[in-house]
C-alpha cells in the first residue's frame, strides 16, 4: 500500500469540523505530515474533547469559530486559508440526534456541505475538496452484501436521509461546475468518501458505542447496549482516516480527474462484527466488567445489517484497512486506559498514528481479496 509521507508536505489544508473526534485525529496526522492546517468548526462537541486535552488549537495556522452556514464568514475563511486542499469533516454524526434534531441535522449536514462547495466555487482558484458522508447515506434494504458506490442513496432516518443529500449536492456541484473532464481547466478536483461506524480513543460524545462502553468501565458499571444482534463496518478512526487521506493524495496530482468520484472506506469484507461482539472484545481488551442489553420496542429505528464493499478502494487507490478490527478495539482500549494512568493524549495520538504508518507500509499491494 502506498504510503502517505511527503504527500502532504507544505500543502495548505482547509479542515472542517477540526473540534470533533475525526478531525482532532486528522488534524494530528496532517501536521505530522507536514501541512499547514487551517481549522473552521463550532465549538467541541463534548467535555472532555480530544480537541481540548491533545492540544489542537496550538497545531492549527489558525482556529476558526463558526457555523458552516454562516457563508460570509466561511467563505472569508476559506480565502484567508487559500489551501491547496479542503478536507470537509463537519457533521452532526449521530444517528440518534437526528431524530431528536431533524432540521438541525438536515441544515448541518445538507446545507454545510452546500455552502462549503458554494465557498469553493466562489474562490475561483485550483484546489482539491474531498467532502466526508457516511456509509448510511445508501438507501438501506438490509442486503447481506456491502454496498456500492453505485447505488442509491437515501435512508428512512433523519440522519441517514441528510448523508444522502448531502452526496446529491456533491454530485450536482461537481456536475455543474466543476465538471471532471473539464478539471485541467478549472482545477477543482472533488470527491466524497464514506465510511462506516469509526472508533478509536478521545471521542467522548454519548450514543457512541465504545465511547459509552469506557464511561460505564471507567465507572465499574456494566456497559448499557441496545440492538447486540446488529452488524455494522465497524474500523478504527486512522482506519478511515488512511482512506480519506489517500483519497485526498490522489486529488492532489496531475491525474485528479480519475479520483472525483465516491468512494467506500470500510473493513475487509466478512470482518464486520455484531454490537455484542464489539463490546466482548472491548471488554477483553479492558480486562474485566460486563454487558447488559437495554433495548427497547420503542426505541428509535436502526438498520440491523450493514456492509459496504471497498473493491473499488482497493483496485483503484490501492488501498486496503492495515488492522484488524481486533487490533483497531485493542488500541481503543489502551488508548483510554493510558489517558486514565496520565499519558498525554497528544502522544498517544502520535504513537498509534505512527504504529498504523508502519502497518501500512506492511500492507500487501495484492488486490485479490
Amino acid at each position: 500500500m502506498e504510503s502517505l509521507k511527503n504527500k502532504f508536505d507544505g500543502k495548505k489544508v482547509f479542515l472542517t469540523g477540526h473540534t470533533g473526534f475525526k478531525g482532532a485525529w486528522a488534524t494530528i496526522w496532517l501536521t505530522s505530515l507536514g501541512a499547514k492546517v487551517t481549522g473552521y468548526s463550532i465549538e467541541p462537541p463534548s467535555e472532555p474533547s480530544l480537541y481540548q486535552v491533545a492540544g489542537i488549537a496550538d497545531l492549527v495556522e489558525t482556529d476558526h469559530r463558526d457555523n458552516l452556514t454562516n457563508n460570509d464568514a466561511l467563505f472569508q475563511a476559506l480565502k484567508k486559508a487559500d489551501p491547496d486542499l479542503v478536507l470537509h469533516l463537519a457533521a452532526q454524526s449521530v444517528v440518534s440526534v437526528g431524530y431528536d434534531e431533524p432540521y438541525e441535522t438536515l441544515n448541518t449536514n445538507v446545507m454545510g456541505t452546500a455552502s462549503l462547495l458554494e465557498a469553493v466555487r466562489k474562490l475561483n482558484k485550483p484546489c482539491s475538496v474531498l467532502c466526508i458522508t457516511s456509509d448510511k447515506c445508501y438507501e438501506n434494504i438490509e442486503q447481506v452484501w456491502g454496498y456500492r458506490e453505485s447505488d442509491s442513496f437515501g435512508d428512512s432516518d433523519p440522519y441517514g436521509g441528510s448523508k444522502g443529500c448531502a452526496e446529491i449536492v456533491i454530485n450536482f456541484y461537481r456536475k455543474s461546475f466543476f465538471p471532471v473532464d473539464k478539471v485541467g481547466d478549472h482545477g477543482v478536483a472533488v470527491a466524497s468518501a464514506r465510511a462506516g461506524n469509526v472508533i478509536g480513543g478521545g471521542d467522548w460524545k454519548k450514543n457512541a458505542l465504545l465511547c459509552d462502553a469506557y464511561r460505564y468501565l471507567s465507572s465499574n458499571e456494566p456497559i448499557q447496549i441496545r440492538n447486540p444482534g446488529s452488524f455494522r463496518p465497524w474500523q478504527h478512526v486512522l482506519q478511515c482516516l488512511s482512506g480519506y487521506l489517500t483519497i485526498a493524495s490522489k486529488l492532489l496530482v496531475d491525474n485528479k480527474e480519475n479520483y472525483c468520484s465516491g468512494w467506500n472506506i470500510g473493513p475487509l469484507p466478512g470482518s464486520e462484527l455484531s454490537v455484542a461482539d464489539v463490546i466482548d472484545k472491548f471488554i477483553e481488551a479492558w480486562g474485566s466488567g460486563d454487558w447488559i442489553d437495554v433495548s427497547s420496542p420503542d426505541q428509535k429505528r436502526e438498520a440491523n445489517i450493514l456492509r459496504l464493499s471497498i473493491d473499488k478502494a482497493i483496485w483503484e487507490l490501492d488501498w486496503k484497512p492495515a488492522w484488524t478490527i481486533d487490533e483497531g478495539i485493542y488500541h481503543t482500549a489502551d488508548w483510554y486506559k493510558k489517558y486514565m494512568e496520565g499519558d498525554s493524549p497528544l502522544t498517544l495520538c502520535q504513537q498509534q498514528i505512527a504504529g498504523y504508518e508502519k502497518a501500512m507500509s506492511a500492507v500487501s499491494t495484492s488486490k485479490a481479496i
